[in-house]
């Protein structure tokens, strides 16, 4: 089983990868077929793995796939207080949030394309090395760590949620919803989404050269304890014709 394992590892991690990133879209439908108690199951382990911010995660079977800040706190809570926002996870009325915020969805979701990509190609791309996995984070880092500051001064509040300096620098030549708050479309969106893929691209390209090469040796081991054992066999079994004649 580990031999064939090792040989197949791309479609084992495929599978367990698929179900990892799969079950937070499952938490809205059990919510929408009425399992409430498995949905906030799903919820909750999800909860240790992402801030799921209402206003910056996905919505399933409602009018619209992502909701302002504003839309929430009038369903919800008159809030900016993120520990209590995070507690909110729908409504029949306008669907059931994700159970992981846009960011985690283009971040690991994207990884399995990204790994199967890898793999057609890997024999001409070869190994990606340190500095550039580091280049493939710094976006997401960049976005991540200008994300948070502007967080401190009050969800809702900071320089990102207007993106004024944005709107100056390229003249407002966009309309005003691309530039405030984090709706699916939005400049913060958009950076969130191309971030998070191009997190997932660096991931691959780095480490699965490394676990490509380590399933090899472990194949090829077991390769040779079958060579072994397969001559191990023939020499009893000839003993045994000598021994019967």
């Amino acid at each position: 089983m580990v031999y064939q394992l090792s040989k197949r590892w791309i479609w084992s991690f495929s599978l367990g990868w698929g179900i990892l990133v799969g079950l937070p879209f499952l938490a809205p439908v059990l919510m929408e077929i009425g399992w409430e108690g498995a949905g906030r199951v799903l919820y909750g382990i999800y909860s240790f793995l992402c801030h799921q911010l209402p206003q910056r995660s996905f919505f399933l079977f409602g009018p619209q796939r992502m909701y302002s800040l504003a839309e929430i706190q009038a369903v919800f809570q008159s809030t900016d207080n993120p520990m209590i926002l995070r507690q909110f996870v729908g409504t029949p009325e306008i669907g059931w949030k994700v159970a992981w915020s846009d960011r985690m969805v283009s971040m690991y979701t994207l990884m399995l394309p990204a790994a199967w990509l890898w793999y057609a190609l890997r024999r001409r791309l070869g190994e990606l090395p340190l500095w550039g996995f580091a280049l493939f984070l710094l976006p997401m880092g960049v976005d991540g760590v200008s994300h948070f500051i502007s967080d401190l001064a009050g969800l809702g509040q900071g320089f990102r949620d207007s993106n004024a300096w944005l709107a100056a620098l390229t003249g407002a030549g966009f309309p005003p919803e691309f530039y405030a708050g984090d709706a699916l479309g939005s400049f913060n969106s958009f950076m969130r989404l191309l971030t998070g893929l191009s997190f997932a691209t660096g991931l691959v390209w780095f480490a699965f050269p490394h676990l490509e090469e380590m399933f090899v040796q472990i194949a090829r081991q077991y390769e040779i304890r079958f060579e072994r054992l397969r001559v191990l066999e023939e020499h009893t079994a000839s003993q045994l014709t000598a021994w019967r004649d």
